[in-house]
């Protein structure tokens, strides 16, 4: 399978679009003529550095305003055909793109284009060029696939063949299933684009809005098994149109194209056994089974400061690394990994960030597999020099910096706590935390679609639709990624400017991504009271935020005023109960929340958050004052 995307999709110059393609792992690009014209060298040094990046040119576009004009427009269409075939021969490229005209004087009629097209071909074949025709969605005579097809097979000419894109197909609502009666040899080319589902004009959709595979609402697998259901064996490229990504790092952007391009052709495969796929076999979406440590870097004074809180948290110390200054604190199923090593990755993070979590740990049905299908999926394996007597425990670099490790039982990698800690038996109460309901990370928005991508094209996980907010200074876009039996919950929060609470802990901790840490309590009342005794000091919330509840919910007095006294927030979804009490920020604006699921409950208590964060915000130092 030859992996493709137009130029047009990242942002840069021409030469760091090629690096961040060719980085990426792509065998070949669409060049947009845009990106050609704005290069100060020539078709055959083009060519050249095209080709010196290990990439060939899998097609030139866009040829736009061809078919049925009336002349004098008609001839001064095919001269600028040839004009465009001279500069793809010095290029060496082969294969050009030409979408249905929207030209005002346009005749239209579909034998009127099968003609023209005929025609273009015979000068294309003397040339060694291929043409495919386009559909566009918003094209005056032709926004049809089917149409573009009777067209190209009217013209009956060995070098004149359809071109295929998702957008323009699944934008209109016109059922792909369609395709799967076109013969794959005059399918020339195929462009995929996703998009959320959006009520507007549709050119005005495709110019801005489109997105990778995976990060958006349309039926991207089903178009393709449509296409590969036809014997199709060209490339598969990616054409986005996205104004986010125009001012996104182009590496990035590039890496996530790829990864969205293997993820959906591997699903294709598995949806269609018998539809030949050229693509390695990779392990199929992991089974994701909880979070099995966080790990925190601190050194020093900020490591006791953290160990103390910790303490507050009913969290005891059960045990002290064999090698390394690294302690376990451990409650029921939570474990919190304080690493104090002076080098190694822990080191640098603190280096960087002062305390922050450096590591997750992911319990999954097999880290190996896990292991294998990120790095199909383009993620960089993770590792550090192993001691004696130390698992080597899978590991890969996530975004943003971030690591993720990889445990498993079938491997016996479960058994690291045993193996490579010594038990330490401290005093302490434990406050009745029992296992991590979710981990929340903080990103910029743009960088949002990127997360979202990632989780879901790794792991058996589903994305909520995002919802937005509201801080004091600024709004925040939430989105949810879960597992289908919530054994692992991710809410990815981004930040759209360094005034809101997530944006100031972007900014003010070099992007570090995870800011708080959700545990769950059987009984609320009883851990708010557990932890009291321990010297924890919850997040204090008003009066008003009562007296509302009051006149939300039908609660009791009484009920009310153990709220209250309690500092616990209350949240209801079809009568199933949510309860949630925060610690104060520590280290730099992390926080703890603990909540309470009442069966059926599956939000994350979306309706409190503006009052979390404007009581964060009222224990924070005043804007004015700069930080020490």
């Amino acid at each position: 399978m030859k992996t493709s995307i137009a130029t047009v999709s990242i942002s840069g110059s021409l030469p760091e679009k090629l690096e961040a393609i060719a980085g990426a792992g792509y065998d070949g690009i669409e060049i947009f003529e845009q990106d050609f014209i704005a290069h100060d060298g020539g078709p055959r040094e083009v060519g050249r550095m095209i080709r010196d990046h290990g990439l060939e040119i899998t097609l030139f576009q866009p040829f736009r305003d061809f078919e049925c004009l009336p002349e004098p427009l008609r001839s001064k269409a095919f001269d600028r055909a040839r004009r465009k075939f001279d500069v793809m021969q010095e290029l060496g490229a082969d294969r050009i793109l030409v979408c249905s005209s929207v030209h005002p004087r346009s005749l239209g009629g579909i034998d009127r284009a099968a003609g023209d097209l005929a025609e273009l071909g015979a000068i294309a074949q003397e040339r060694g060029i291929y043409v495919g025709y386009e559909a566009l969605a918003w094209g005056r005579h032709v926004n049809d696939h089917r149409d573009a097809w009777e067209i190209v097979r009217r013209a009956d000419h060995p070098n004149i063949g359809l071109i295929l894109d998702s957008f323009h197909t699944l934008g209109r609502g016109i059922d792909s299933e369609s395709i799967r009666a076109i013969p794959g040899d005059k399918i020339f080319f195929v462009q995929l684009a996703d998009a959320p589902a959006i009520d507007m004009d549709l050119l005005y959709w495709s110019r801005h809005f489109r997105n990778m595979p995976g990060e958006g609402d349309l039926d991207i697998r089903s178009f393709m098994q449509a296409v590969m259901a036809t014997g199709y064996a060209g490339p598969i490229s990616l054409e986005i149109f996205n104004d986010q990504f125009r001012g996104n790092n182009p590496r990035g952007v590039a890496e996530d194209g790829y990864r969205a391009l293997i993820s959906l052709m591997d699903d294709v495969r598995r949806a269609e056994p018998d539809t030949p796929v050229d693509l390695p076999e990779i392990p199929a979406r992991v089974k994701a089974q909880g979070v099995s440590f966080i790990e925190f870097a601190a050194q020093g004074d900020e490591a006791d400061r953290l160990s103390a809180f910790l303490a507050t948290l009913g969290f005891r110390r059960t045990g002290r690394h064999r090698n390394k200054a690294i302690d376990l604190w451990q409650q029921n199923d939570i474990r919190i990994v304080v690493n104090a090593e002076t080098e190694g990755h822990a080191a640098h993070a603190w280096n960087a960030r002062g305390t922050c979590i450096c590591d997750i740990g992911l319990s999954v049905t097999s880290a190996q597999d896990t292991v294998a299908r990120a790095t199909a999926l383009g993620s960089a394996p993770f590792g550090q020099p192993v001691a004696p007597g130390e698992l080597n425990i899978p590991a890969i670099r996530g975004l943003g910096g971030s690591v993720l490790h990889f445990i498993d039982a079938e491997s016996g990698l479960d058994q690291v706590w045993e193996l490579e800690f010594t038990p330490v038996d401290q005093d302490g109460a434990e406050a009745g935390l029992m296992r991590v309901d979710h981990l929340a990370q903080t990103m910029s928005y743009e960088d949002m679609l990127s997360w979202t991508l990632f989780y879901t094209a790794l792991f058996e996980m589903e994305k909520s639709p995002m919802v937005d907010v509201i801080d004091p200074d600024g709004l925040v876009r939430s989105q949810v990624v879960e597992a289908p039996d919530g054994a692992l919950r991710i809410t990815l929060n981004g930040a759209e400017t360094h005034r809101t609470l997530a944006g100031r802990f972007l900014a003010e901790n070099f992007g570090a991504s995870v800011q708080h840490i959700a545990l769950t309590t059987e009984d609320i009342f009883a851990t708010a009271e557990a932890l009291g005794r321990q010297g924890f000091e919850p997040l204090p919330i008003p009066q008003n935020y009562y007296d509302d509840l009051a006149a939300r919910f039908d609660l009791s007095a009484d009920f009310l005023a153990r709220l209250q006294a309690a500092n616990v927030l209350y949240d209801q979804e079809n009568g199933a109960e949510f309860f949630q009490l925060y610690s104060r920020v520590f280290a730099g604006g992390m926080f703890f929340e603990i909540v309470q699921r009442g069966p059926g409950y599956t939000g994350f208590g979306g309706p409190n958050a503006p009052f979390r964060i404007a009581a964060q915000k009222r224990l924070e130092r005043h804007k004015s004052v700069p930080k020490a």
